[in-house]
């Protein structure tokens, strides 16, 4: 299981895909004011990662999390965090890959989300972790998508299950994609969770309502974690909690 509720909320915010770092900049400041705590950027796209990582950094306190990384590679632009898909490590070559970025994000000081949206992909993160060890600080934090075709149900129970398999001591954040939004948050909290939200997840606030950017879903996730007495969390809480304590440059 999950460890007991933390005092406070993580949030993570998805934007939508963007070639330029001054429109994913306004936006990771917009939201920066409402509660998030990190922000995710492409590890591909854009017109430099690098120089969106070091203008984050420069300009806001988020924590920096690179998203989908396959490649050890990737980690030269330097972000605080990385999620981690173990969706292909069915495959030798996959498992391979996932085993060398697992090894480059431990010895970059890199904090890593694995991220889940299938049952099965619990049983490798236990191989990854029995196998080849703990990721910096000793944190396993997971991220649990929910509501992808062919992949975890977008619904209450099926995350209350998903937060039993669990490695011991893991933390984790849970996105609802399109209309499972709402379930997995109120759940997430509930079972002493951290979100993931925006625009890139889902582009609809309520039935019949487009939502109007990344400021809006963040705002309505901070609110439904006040409500759960456990608000945002600020950088410093978000540090803590990822591990997430300065990548190096190797």
């Amino acid at each position: 299981m999950a460890r007991p509720g933390s005092p406070g909320t993580l949030l993570t915010v998805v934007p939508r895909s963007t070639r330029s770092i001054e429109v994913l900049l306004a936006g990771a400041l917009a939201v920066e004011r409402v509660g998030a705590g990190v922000v995710r950027v492409p590890s591909t796209g854009l017109t430099s990662t690098a120089d969106a990582v070091a203008g984050l950094r420069e300009q806001t306190a988020l924590l920096v999390q690179l998203a989908d990384v396959t490649d050890e590679r990737a980690l030269d632009a330097l972000p605080d965090s990385a999620s981690c898909p173990l969706a292909e490590a069915g495959s030798a070559d996959g498992w391979a890959a996932l085993v060398r970025l697992h090894t480059a994000l431990r010895d970059r000081g890199v904090a890593p989300e694995y991220e889940i949206t299938r049952t099965d992909q619990f049983a490798v993160l236990r191989r990854l972790l029995d196998d080849h060890g703990l990721p910096p600080n000793g944190r396993v934090h997971v991220g649990l998508v929910l509501g992808t075709p062919g992949g975890l149900p977008g619904d209450a129970a099926t995350l209350v299950d998903a937060v039993r398999l669990l490695p011991v001591g893991a933390t984790f954040s849970a996105a609802g994609l399109g209309g499972s939004t709402i379930p997995v948050m109120l759940t997430a909290l509930a079972t002493g969770g951290h979100l993931r939200v925006g625009t890139a997840d889902t582009s609809d606030y309520a039935e019949g309502q487009a939502a109007r950017d990344d400021v809006q879903l963040v705002a309505r996730a901070a609110g439904l974690a006040k409500i759960a007495q456990r608000p945002p969390l600020a950088a410093a809480g978000a540090r803590e909690l990822l591990g997430a304590h300065g990548p190096v440059q190797v």
